[in-house]
């Protein structure tokens, strides 16, 4: 399914951006324009949900909603919903290197809703349109924050003191639906700011030779929409609260193992149903991606469960999952599924059989290689073609900070004799040529490895709170002359697909800081969204 080909992964949030956080403005388009310089077929995004407690994507409030905080506010002040002095007065001095979350969630809000208090009845109709094809989901997420937020006072959802509104009682839930009206509508209005906007760069990103490839985590928030509106699909008790959590035993992130906190799913009723949650998540997300990663594949074989009581995930035991019953069900209703899978952990014969007989590319990272005693399946040269690799990952060091840490003589030395070099500067593109030159069908890398970054770039430390999900990418990296030398290795190792563009272009977001600029987007043609 998949040619030889390349990419890189760097979510949304981590663009340059004058607003404090990566968007789906100006700077988004002008990385699919480098990614096509660079004669790169993917660009891989982190999960798009509405982030909740430490801002991972890895836990948001819904599996289906985006975060608005990505929606970019110089495409808002174009569109006449807010004006450039608003939008300045409600900055601050915005990091460039990182996301301060918790300024921009008090500040962003208060300016979305002037937007939202500017909608016309030719948007509203629109709106009501996006409302209407995604009620699946979307009546219950939006309603669900508007309680939280505005109800409960920012309360998990087991914490929330209405016992019927959390239960679901039709009439409570129908007074509640009347009460907050209007703070449901504001947050519908988001949404389809949020779905809009990723539509059109998703739109222009294709229209580039550029496809997506977006995450999917295994499991949802335990608080969330997800599990308030379907509690039986998974094992929470009465009130809400997880009875057993997802993690993973002790491995080579946590002496303790990795306690995600996540309910895990009840598969029996999953089967029963005939997965078709799952039909409905895998063909949502199909809808804004081109290939999908589920993160942790490893769990749909079988899944480390533990008691929702743990301190951490020492205790536990391993759960069998639905493995290819789920995808059976989901290709019999999808079709042949655009999946990679992330497969990393503890692996056994059980996960190897589940994955050949899926047909999806298996994952490899080359930093977790560089074992001098071992011939690790990690390193290239141990590389299939039906596999998506790293140089490294958004949970990893980076290529520099790991080499540099490793401390054990033998096998820094062992590092630098693999990518042929000891220098900290060449490292990130010694590493890239390596996995390039690897017999796997798609190869990846992250600005940060471009970039030949440090532990200051780092994106997530894995189970550890604070500071992550933060990293921010200054906008003079993204450059021509990097684009050139990516590109030149993309060529040399025969990744490289020539791209003919088509006759219609989606049209590019301008910064309107001067008269020439806005009569060059008065002359683009209109297209849909």
């Amino acid at each position: 399914m998949f040619e030889r080909t390349s990419g890189v992964l760097m979510h949304i949030t981590s663009l340059p951006s004058p607003h404090g956080i990566g968007s789906l403005g100006k700077a988004a388009y002008d990385f699919v324009d480098f990614l096509q310089a660079a004669g790169q077929r993917y660009w891989q995004v982190l999960p798009l949900g509405h982030t909740g407690f430490g801002d991972s994507p890895y836990q948001c409030f819904s599996a289906a909603a985006g975060n608005y905080l990505m929606i970019d506010l110089d495409m808002l002040e174009q569109d006449g919903l807010l004006t450039k002095e608003e939008i300045q007065q409600a900055e601050f001095n915005h990091s460039p290197d990182k996301v301060e979350y918790e300024l921009l969630a008090a500040s962003r809000p208060p300016l979305l809703r002037k937007a939202f208090a500017r909608v016309d009845d030719e948007m509203q109709l629109e709106i009501t349109a996006f409302r209407r094809r995604n009620r699946s989901w979307i009546e219950d997420y939006m309603l669900f924050m508007a309680l939280k937020e505005e109800k409960f006072e920012g309360r998990a959802l087991w914490d929330w003191t209405d016992e019927e509104v959390r239960s679901r009682v039709p009439a409570a839930m129908k007074a509640a639906r009347e009460e907050l009206k209007e703070e449901m509508d504001f947050r519908v209005f988001l949404q389809y700011l949020f779905f809009k906007q990723w539509d059109a760069l998703h739109e222009y990103a294709n229209a580039h030779g550029v496809q997506i490839i977006g995450d999917i985590p295994i499991y949802v928030s335990p608080d969330s929409a997800d599990v308030w509106q379907h509690p039986t699909l998974f094992k929470v008790g009465s009130d809400f609260k997880p009875k057993k959590v997802a993690g993973v035993p002790p491995d080579y992130y946590s002496e303790t193992g990795q306690l995600w906190g996540n309910p895990v799913y009840d598969w029996k009723i999953h089967e029963e149903e005939n997965y078709k949650w799952w039909i409905w998540r895998i063909k949502s997300n199909l809808a804004l991606f081109d290939v999908i990663r589920i993160d942790h594949f490893r769990g749909l074989e079988s899944y480390w469960e533990v008691s929702a009581k743990a301190e951490n995930a020492i205790k536990g035991r391993w759960c069998k999952g639905p493995g290819m019953k789920l995808f059976h069900a989901l290709e019999a209703e999808l079709g042949k599924l655009p999946i990679v899978a992330e497969d990393l952990g503890i692996i056994t014969d059980k996960v190897r059989e589940l994955l050949e007989e899926s047909g999806f590319p298996g994952m490899k990272v080359l930093i977790f290689g560089f074992d001098v005693w071992n011939d690790n399946e990690h390193l290239p040269h141990n590389y299939k073609p039906n596999m998506i690799v790293y140089t490294s990952t958004h949970d990893s060091q980076s290529i520099c900070e790991q080499i540099m840490d490793i401390c054990n003589d033998a096998e820094k030395e062992f590092a630098y004799q693999y990518l042929r070099t000891s220098h900290q500067e060449a490292m990130g593109w010694s590493a890239i040529k390596t996995v390039w030159a690897s017999p796997a069908n798609i190869t990846m890398t992250t600005m940060q490895d471009i970039l030949s970054l440090g532990a200051d770039a780092r994106m997530n430390v894995p189970s550890t709170l604070g500071g992550n999900w933060a990293w921010r990418v200054r906008k003079e990296g993204i450059n021509e002359k990097v684009a050139k030398m990516l590109c030149e290795i993309t060529k040399t190792y025969k990744r490289y697909k020539p791209y003919q563009p088509p006759v219609k272009h989606s049209r590019k977001p301008v910064e309107k800081s001067t008269a020439a600029q806005q009569e060059k987007i008065k002359e683009q043609p209109e297209t849909e969204s």
